[in-house]
């Protein structure tokens, strides 16, 4: 699930909403309806800086699709785009990343598909773009995870590769007829403590996998061109009509 999502926002939009206190504008995307895995993402997270004490938040730009810090190989990263909130904490691939290393990845919403009835009895795909019923950024739950690529030398531009994931959960009502999953997104009050890296005690960091109460998302219906990575445009969201889904199906 989440395989797909839309980041149009631009990076000071985000900077503002999250209280962002460092980010670097060399570090800027194009906005993206379509962005899919091992595709760089914004993400916000808090760390404390070489020397430093405090952590300070900062805006950063990574590749969706963990690769856990012992992999021999980044060819993992496509297969870790999610981890299930149930399990992350144990699972070695997310445990360490779960215990210190959280992020939020803010987004304007995510795609899911339904299976449905298609032609000749054959089952078809619906796509469904899942966002916040009242307009504002999702911020997804996340983890990040640092990789050295030991082929190149260690001054080497790119030496380390940070990727991450989207932290998963039970689909809330409204969307468990489209699918049984969904991110674990963030209300304000839940940011603090979930990106807080000196929060390590895994019982109280599961404490904090609860989304939302029910009633924050709106799904509906948008076009099958968001199932083709090569399209991408704000048309991907605009809402089907009674008459397209007629002629669709």
């Amino acid at each position: 699930m989440c395989g797909r999502f839309a980041s149009s926002n631009g990076p000071e939009s985000i900077v503002e909403v999250f209280g962002v206190e460092q980010w670097d504008p060399a570090e800027t995307l194009v906005p993206s309806w379509n962005v899919a895995p091992t595709d760089p993402v914004y993400v916000v997270l808090d760390r404390v800086p070489r020397g430093g004490s405090v952590p300070v938040r900062q805006l950063r730009v990574l590749r969706w699709g963990l690769v856990p810090a012992w992999a021999k190989a980044p060819d993992t990263a496509v297969k870790m785009i999610n981890a299930r909130a149930d399990t992350v904490h144990e699972k070695p691939a997310y445990r360490q990343a779960f215990a210190s290393r959280r992020c939020l990845l803010p987004v304007d919403g995510y795609y899911e598909w339904q299976t449905v009835p298609g032609e000749r009895g054959r089952q078809a795909k619906q796509p469904f773009f899942v966002s916040r019923a009242d307009g504002g950024m999702l911020a997804l739950a996340g983890l990040y995870e640092f990789w050295r690529d030991r082929t190149r030398p260690a001054d080497h531009p790119d030496a380390w590769r940070v990727t991450c994931t989207i932290v998963t959960t039970d689909a809330e009502p409204l969307l468990a007829p489209i699918h049984p999953r969904m991110p674990l997104f963030l209300d304000a009050s839940g940011v603090d403590a979930w990106l807080d890296p000196g929060l390590g005690d895994p019982d109280e960091v599961r404490g904090l996998l609860v989304p939302p109460p029910p009633g924050a998302l709106l799904a509906r219906p948008v076009g099958a061109a968001v199932g083709n990575i090569r399209n991408n445009g704000p048309e991907l969201l605009r809402e089907l009509t009674d008459e397209d889904r007629t002629t669709l199906f």
